[in-house]
């Protein structure tokens, strides 16, 4: 077996890089470039808790009397829209954010980002009719899109090698300190008689980025974009000064090289990319699928039910107390971050396949009991059975937070190279915001229709994710952002081998010998 090293065990990496991460090291911890870095990039995740907050606040909201007077007591699909209007203005700025992001680079569609949420909570918070908060909502959509092409693409490329998958995976985890934050302030403005209970919440979502604010203006830019626009020099700035704290090593010679030579041999094989290389290969036609696929389960899973009608559901069971509903909200959120975090810290150790497989039958599971106890409520108004549902409601968000949460944009963002990746992540959120617009706007009419047995479509639905995944989705853990390519291109990979990017940079034979020698292994 081949040795622990300091930033990560050697199998949960590349041979490659294997090969110079040395296991005599002391810990990224103890190392200050390393620090900065992961501090930078964990204040560049919380921008996450913008979308977040916006979830988690709407189910608040939806409980507050002073609300939904504001509103006309909105339900069926006018209270759809209310809740989905934020995916409309996430669609419309879909594949500019792509254009941009890809033209100017990763922090640009941040800076857009930030502009954006001002305005969003601003016309929110100071509304004076259903109308403007509305707008505002429009705009906090318009936000999250922005934020999540942006930081996905910015963490993915700036990461340290072997802390590449967990970061990404934390980065989705973000939601939850928004949505912990939205929860809570809720409850505590429930008792709240005026229009200051909904509007206390509404500004407060500029709190957590504003924190994140300093750590974004100070990070890097990323090096594989650099390497893109033929900035060779500042990529190897941004490596030297984050990764090896300045020395000129073998790592830093390794990693540019695999960069240039993998975004050279990519530019040779295309130079001109468009939206139909998405799917112009055997390899593309894979990753499609998959981002399709995903795009459409994340958000049809069941979690649109519980994510932003909460409050519809625990009525359903017959938990009506303001305070309760509240009160469970918040606590959801806490258990949401914890199962969410403690998987990003897994998914180097355990796999992507295996957590994508065990997420899903936990949701399964949980999912038929919630059906049968909401279904055995309304046949006797027992109310006892009707709280049963609610720590089923809490299994279920166990099993989203072990894959959907911390996969969902890391696994679409490393299976795509780096020519098609920001528009990988384009699609995916062009599926994820479509699917979530029409499951949000479907799901209050559903249940005013049918009630329980609105849920049986879900279970069916998870079967199918469940045998999908098992079928196509492949195990990525242990590959570079390059060498993911050989999975789905295979033979036709634009991707260097180990021998030719160890030869062109120039580094010893003994690390040649290392990665053989894993390789063996």
């Amino acid at each position: 077996m081949v040795k622990r090293h300091s930033q990560g065990k050697r199998d949960e990496v590349s041979p490659t890089l294997a090969a110079v991460l040395h296991s005599n090291e002391l810990p990224w911890y103890k190392k200050a470039h390393l620090r900065n870095l992961n501090l930078l990039l964990f204040s560049i995740m919380l921008y996450a808790s913008a979308n977040g907050y916006d979830g988690s606040m709407m189910n608040g909201l939806q409980a507050l009397t002073p609300w939904q007077e504001f509103m006309n007591h909105p339900t069926g699909p006018w209270l759809g829209f209310i809740n989905s209007v934020t995916n409309l203005g996430s669609l419309t700025v879909l594949f500019p954010a792509a254009w941009t992001v890809q033209k100017f680079g990763r922090k640009s569609g941040i800076y857009i980002a930030n502009l954006s949420l001002i305005i969003g909570v601003v016309l929110q918070t100071a509304a004076h009719n259903p109308t403007t908060f509305i707008m505002g909502r429009f705009f906090i959509g318009v936000t999250n899109q922005w934020l999540s092409i942006s930081t996905g693409l910015l963490i993915t490329e700036t990461a340290y090698p072997s802390h590449r998958g967990i970061l990404t995976a934390l980065y989705s985890c973000g939601w939850y300190p928004g949505a912990l934050l939205a929860a809570w302030t809720t409850y505590g403005t429930r008792n709240y008689t005026s229009s200051w209970g909904w509007r206390i919440p509404s500004v407060l979502q500029l709190l957590i980025p504003a924190i994140a604010l300093p750590g974004f203006l100070l990070s890097p830019e990323s090096p594989r974009y650099y390497v893109s626009i033929g900035k060779v020099d500042k990529a190897k700035e941004v490596l030297s000064k984050y990764h090896t704290g300045g020395k000129d090593d073998e790592l830093l010679a390794i990693e540019l090289e695999e960069i240039v030579a993998t975004l050279a041999l990519e530019k040779q094989v295309k130079e001109s990319v468009g939206w139909r290389d998405l799917f112009s290969t055997r390899g593309t036609k894979h990753r499609f699928y998959i981002t399709v696929t995903l795009g459409i389960f994340h958000n049809w899973c069941g979690n649109g039910v519980v994510a932003f009608y909460l409050t519809t559901v625990l009525n359903k069971a017959g938990i009506t107390s303001v305070t309760n509903q509240t009160l469970i909200n918040g606590f959801l959120q806490i258990w949401n971050l914890i199962w969410a975090v403690g998987a990003a810290f897994s998914v180097d150790l355990l796999g992507r396949r295996k957590l994508f497989l065990l997420s899903t039958v936990i949701m399964l599971v949980s999912y038929i009991f919630v059906t049968a106890f909401s279904g055995s409520f309304a046949e006797t108004g027992s109310k006892s059975i009707g709280i049963a549902v609610v720590p089923f409601l809490f299994i279920f968000y166990a099993g989203y937070d072990i894959a959907f949460t911390p996969l969902f944009m890391a696994y679409a963002a490393e299976i795509w190279p780096y020519n098609l990746r920001a528009r990988g992540l384009s699609l995916l959120y062009l599926i994820g915001q479509t699917s979530t617009f029409l499951n949000v706007f479907a799901n209050p009419i559903a249940l005013d229709a049918i009630a329980w047995k609105y849920y049986i479509i879900y279970i069916v639905i998870l079967i199918l994710g469940l045998l999908n995944i098992y079928l196509y989705y492949p195990e990525t853990k242990a590959y570079t952002l390059e060498e993911i390519a050989v999975i789905f291109d295979g033979k036709d990979a634009a991707t260097p081998t180990r021998n030719q990017i160890l030869e062109r940079s120039g580094q010893s034979k003994s690390a040649s010998a290392v990665a053989a020698g894993a390789d063996e292994e």
